[in-house]
């Protein structure tokens, strides 16, 4: 069984990487990464991408989680604190009670990443996906609509953020991602992986509704406002979703759910 350890004092430095959740989350240290609630650590346990390194949770939830508990890499300490104590600890009420840090194990590139998908395959690129809510809905929708990967460009945030996990409901230890690199032609490397590319956009050449999907696709959406970069849109044909006249946005989220949707029924 995982060592069950009391902690009765908020600044004790065997938590103090918990210390102030808000204001430290621990996106882009060393891989480490931090994850609220029951659901997502039930996705990070059923991971093999990602291990924990260690929990944080209330003492009165411990005898309820202990099937999910038992399920912890004997190695991996588990911290038990009271309810105000873990409040202090985070630095506002964590309703959930549960903490844990895990790290992601590997760290694939976009082209090893997709030379890893066989057969039929839906994908997602990502262009300046910098709302961590968004990130977290079109995660999620990728994970509901079966998307094999998602490419994230230079200008993303980061999956691993606490919010974005937890908007994802866990999908984002789910689902296959990897970065380009600045510099990295995104399209180019996708023709090369066999995939047809289309582009979401208000002014998109054609109606999704009028897409049909090819064995290998990908999907292309950039940030609400300031859209996909021109010099994108130039090179991949767009398609643009049926909406009320005079009306031409959609959250770049439920956006990603539309076309998924149209992809995984068509």
């Amino acid at each position: 069984m995982p060592t069950m350890v009391i902690i009765d004092d908020p600044e004790d430095m065997r938590v103090a990487a918990y210390r102030d959740v808000r204001e430290r989350d621990l996106v882009g240290r060393d891989g480490l990464f931090m994850a609220e609630g029951l659901v997502v650590l039930e996705k990070m346990l059923a991971s093999s991408a990602f291990r924990p390194l260690s929990l944080l949770i209330a003492a009165k939830r411990i005898d309820a989680l202990a099937p999910m508990l038992a399920q912890v890499p004997d190695d991996v300490p588990i911290f038990a604190a009271a309810q105000p104590v873990l409040d202090a600890v985070a630095g506002f009420p964590l309703h959930r009670g549960i903490l844990a840090i895990g790290r992601r194990i590997e760290t694939p590139s976009a082209d090893a990443l997709l030379g890893s998908l066989e057969g039929d395959s839906d994908v997602l690129l990502l262009s300046a996906i910098a709302n961590h809510d968004n990130m977290g809905g079109i995660f999620r929708n990728a994970a509901a609509f079966g998307v094999k990967a998602i490419l994230l460009d230079a200008d993303c945030c980061d999956p691993l953020y606490r919010k974005a996990i937890r908007v994802s409901v866990g999908a984002a230890l789910l689902v296959p991602f990897a970065r380009i690199e600045r510099g990295e032609d995104p399209l180019a490397l996708l023709a090369r992986h066999g995939f047809d590319t289309i582009a979401l956009s208000p002014t998109g050449a054609s109606m999704l509704s009028d897409y049909a999907p090819k064995r290998r696709n990908a999907v292309l959406l950039g940030a609400e406002g300031p859209g996909l970069a021109p010099e994108l849109l130039a090179r991949v044909a767009s398609v643009r979703i049926a909406m009320a006249s005079g009306f031409d946005s959609l959250n770049v989220a439920t956006t990603s759910g539309i076309v998924l949707h149209h992809l995984a029924c068509s």
